[in-house]
């Protein structure tokens, strides 16, 4: 009884192994389910900090011998919501100064889009992605460290990336920028979780 207890574990635990290496042991072109990805942003000032989502309209990645090489994203920044505010007046204020010119200027710059240019391998399904960043028309090299893993039949992405958004003329209430903002000083760096998926 042991040993047939045994021999079918062993057999879950291939067939486990043959079903995920598979997805990644072959070229793939890879495209991304926008229905279930999103980014999810987090934005800090001297007095608190605010976060919220934004959707993606396009993406895709390749995979080379089950390897991550290359790949591009489109962020619609029309799509900026805040998801930490109850009050509704207030954050429809927020996420409309957010699209103002002040911040991200959506009305003329719609998209926001990152193109993958180098993937280092670190094992277990991680990476270190180099790319170029374009944000309101201003392109700016980025470098982090992503996961790769298969859920169900799509594979997972998830991130971190760290932006200075002075780098990309996104200088409202910056203390870098402005002397003497006291405690309406915004912090330079902000976040963006990725939470993708592609198939």
């Amino acid at each position: 009884m042991k040993r047939k207890t045994l021999y079918t574990t062993l057999a879950i635990l291939l067939g486990v192994f043959i079903t995920t290496g598979g997805l990644f042991a072959e070229n793939k072109n890879l495209k991304l389910k926008t229905e279930k990805s999103k980014l999810e942003w987090l934005g800090k000032k001297v007095t608190g900090e605010h976060s919220g989502i934004i959707s993606i309209t396009a993406g895709k990645l390749t995979l080379k011998d089950g390897k991550l090489q290359n790949g591009n994203f489109v962020v619609d920044m029309t799509t900026i919501v805040c998801t930490d505010l109850k009050d509704e007046k207030y954050k429809k204020k927020l996420e409309g100064h957010l699209k103002s010119d002040d911040f991200f200027g959506v009305e003329k710059f719609p998209n926001a889009v990152f193109e993958i240019t180098h993937a280092s391998e670190l094992g277990d399904g991680n990476y270190k992605v180099k790319g170029d960043l374009t944000i309101k028309g201003i392109t700016q090299s980025i470098e982090f460290t992503v996961n790769l893993h298969k859920h169900d039949e799509s594979v997972h992405i998830s991130g971190k990336m760290l932006i200075d958004r002075t780098k990309f003329n996104v200088r409202y209430g910056s203390g870098s920028f402005f002397d003497n903002l006291g405690d309406k000083t915004i912090y330079d760096d902000f976040e963006l979780n990725l939470d993708l998926y592609l198939e």
